[in-house]
């Protein structure tokens, strides 16, 4: 009988195969994907292998790839509904031995495989059998109808005997005893599947420990095992029928000999669950010496074969109930609520903190149910459930317990190949010591930036009142001095601008929106901006280097607010070299991938440039590297040019070389932007 190992992420494949191929020549493995354990596993055993695949991508090829690799001689043909010939091309390169279309053609089928693998082999004519030799079966006592009923009741009994697997093989041995007369007889189990918080090395997964034994000394036993890498482990891995210590496999073969005489075995079966390979059973002759017939060797198969199968449930059972034990400890410990609703709306669990955290007794003998849950809580799992999809995590504020926040989140919990979600996680922390400290965060930081912002306007506003102030007393006594009236006149002219300036910036930045309604050209807005520098300017006589390129217009602008940031930023320019103050402006424009064209004002100074912090900390509200001055110069210029949807870039100075300021101004359609968030709010941290 050949194996075939059919891979395919949908049964379709496999329900279309089985009516076209032999069911007494061909055996089949269904995989929904390909894995080194089963190829490490079960490879040895397979003839061919199916593939469904859909030629129109890589996957295919890269999956080919790894069987190739896995199993060299094993030959694959693939199934395809889709197809390209550059990928058919590929397949057939990396190894592919045909490739079908679908639907399956039966026939074309059974010839390529009776070519590949060899035409299977005639079954020899069944002996004639006469009146006087009865069947072997009738030796046991009954007619072979009434004994078949009696050995699949007796044995069905044996199955659901127990879910613990020691005690259902020792079961069964007893069985085959009673029913068979079995001398000896020991079974070798592999370790079975472990649960998530355990890992098996790819050498256990490869052992094959004894489970049971009837008329073996244990003390053999402790210290013997079988492995899937040589002996009858190995063979019957490979061959996947059954082995007999007289063949000529076995007598061929030391290391079958040693485990075959160790044992006091002379037959090994193995214990399939119809996909791999679970153990080995090992048996003695009958009470009385004799061997056994094949037709009762080919009943003791099939019967473990079921017996694997219901070894595979205890092991799957097993795991399934450590998994559960262990998520369940998990969910149990979590410091944050935990509650999982069925799409039956069934609290299907809910950990103590979430019991605390919706006001249930703990511990309590009442389960919790889904009204338990607030109404909002409940209707949002009720949406997750049938819209299946989660949803963003939201506060709750209980009415009940001022003061607390919760913070909630829903997702769903889907099984493959699924539509609808089978239940829901919801997951509740508790945010009020969070909301706490963030309120007393930004209480603080407000405090600070009040604060700093006092001290900025009271040491600027005094600077400009002191000198009012001294003229002030000495009015009534020196007023008739003409050097007097001079002092007086540039005291009142310099505290009413540096007043004047502030008010104006304080106002700037007050303002939400701007009306971008004006248009100006950037050769004027420079001019006059350099002439409003040049009046704030308290030093040296001032120079400006205006390199005018071709003319720039900008279309739609604030002109005012525009202005007075172009002029904020001359000033800093002016400041930063108290000596010889001049400035030299750059104008041109540029158009980006977009196609957004902009206009460009590089302004340089003649100072020493920007250090790294100022660089970085230019923009902030009140941050200065003077005496004189509040420090919002070029925070003003910053939101008014972001209104405009532009830029404003300080780049850190390379030595030797002056500071430089860029200005980017998009050309928009008249109209009025919104203003980015307040620069207060952003560097309320400041």
């Amino acid at each position: 009988m050949k194996t075939l190992c059919i891979i395919a992420a949908q049964p379709g494949l496999a329900a279309a195969l089985r009516p076209v191929l032999p069911a007494g020549e061909y055996r089949l493995l269904a995989q929904t994907e390909w894995s080194d354990d089963f190829a490490r596993t079960s490879g040895t055993m397979l003839d061919a292998i199916m593939l469904e695949a859909d030629l129109t991508t890589v996957e295919p090829i890269r999956l080919l790839e790894r069987i190739r690799q896995r199993l060299p001689k094993c030959p694959v043909y693939l199934f395809a509904s889709r197809r390209q010939a550059e990928w058919e091309e590929e397949a057939y390169l990396h190894g592919a031995r045909h490739i079908f279309s679908m639907p399956v053609r039966g026939r074309l089928l059974q010839e390529m495989l009776a070519r590949e693998l060899g035409a299977p082999p005639v079954p020899a004519p069944l002996p004639v059998v006469t009146a006087t030799a009865p069947p072997e079966v009738t030796r046991l006592g009954e007619a072979p109808l009434t004994r078949s009923l009696g050995i699949l009741r007796e044995y069905s009994a044996v199955l659901s005997h127990s879910l613990c697997a020691e005690a259902l093989l020792k079961q069964f041995l007893l069985f085959i005893r009673s029913m068979l007369g079995v001398n000896r007889a020991a079974i070798f189990l592999r370790l079975p599947p472990t649960a998530l918080s355990v890992a098996q090395s790819e050498h256990e997964a490869h052992r094959l420990r004894s489970a049971c034994a009837i008329g073996i000394a244990p003390g053999l036993l402790e210290h013997f095992e079988l492995t899937l890498d040589a002996g009858v482990g190995r063979h019957l891995l490979r061959h996947g029928r059954i082995l007999q210590a007289h063949g000529d496999e076995a007598q061929r073969d030391i290391d079958l000999r040693k485990e075959f005489e160790l044992l006091g075995a002379q037959v090994a079966i193995p214990i399939l669950d119809r996909e791999s390979m679970l153990g080995v059973a090992m048996f003695d002759r009958r009470l009385t010496g004799e061997s056994f017939t094949h037709d009762e060797l080919a009943l003791m198969f099939h019967l473990l074969e079921q017996l694997g199968l219901a070894i595979r449930n205890i092991w799957l059972h097993d795991q399934l109930g450590a998994n559960h034990d262990l998520m369940a400890d998990t969910l149990g410990h979590l410091s944050n609520g935990c509650v999982v609703v069925s799409a039956g709306m069934e609290i299907l669990h809910a950990n103590d903190a979430a019991r605390k955290l919706f006001g249930q007794p703990l511990p309590g003998p009442r389960r919790m149910e889904f009204n338990d849950l607030p109404q909002v809580i409940g209707g949002r799992v009720f949406e997750v459930l049938r819209q299946a999809r989660a949803i963003a995590p939201f506060k709750y504020r209980p009415i009940d317990q001022p003061g607390v926040v919760l913070q909630v989140s829903i997702a769903p919990f889907e099984r493959r190949h699924t539509a609808t979600p089978h239940a829901a996680l919801v997951l509740i922390e508790d945010f009020t010591q969070i909301e706490r400290w963030q309120k007393l965060d930004v209480e603080a930081a407000s405090l600070r930036l009040i604060k700093l912002m006092a001290e900025r306007l009271a040491h600027e506003i005094g600077n400009s009142i002191v000198p009012l102030s001294t003229h002030q007393q000495l009015f009534s006594q020196k007023y008739r001095d003409a050097e007097f009236r001079a002092s007086l006149n540039d005291a009142l002219t310099d505290g009413v601008r540096r007043v004047s300036r502030l008010v104006k910036q304080m106002y700037l930045l007050a303002r939400d929106s701007a009306a971008l309604s004006d248009s100006v050209t950037v050769s004027q807005l420079v001019e006059d901006a350099f002439k409003d520098a040049q009046g704030m300017h308290t030093g040296k006589p001032a120079t400006l280097q205006l390199e005018k390129g071709d003319p720039i217009t900008i279309p739609a602008c604030d002109k005012n607010g525009l202005r007075h940031a172009v002029a904020e930023v001359l000033l800093n320019a002016l400041q930063s070299d108290a000596a010889a103050p001049q400035v030299r402006v750059r104008t041109s424009t540029q158009t980006d991938d977009r196609g957004q064209t902009w206009a460009l004002i590089d302004v340089q100074d003649g100072g020493p440039g920007f250090s790294g912090e100022s660089a970085a900390r230019g923009h902030e509200p009140f941050y200065t590297t003077r005496n004189v001055g509040v420090g919002l110069g070029l925070t003003v210029s910053r939101k008014i040019i972001e209104a405009h949807v532009g830029r404003l870039e300080t780049d850190p100075a390379v030595k030797g070389a002056s500071g430089k300021v860029r200005i980017a101004i998009p050309f928009l359609e008249p109209k009025k932007v919104e203003s980015p968030t307040n620069l207060f709010h952003r560097t309320a941290n400041v």
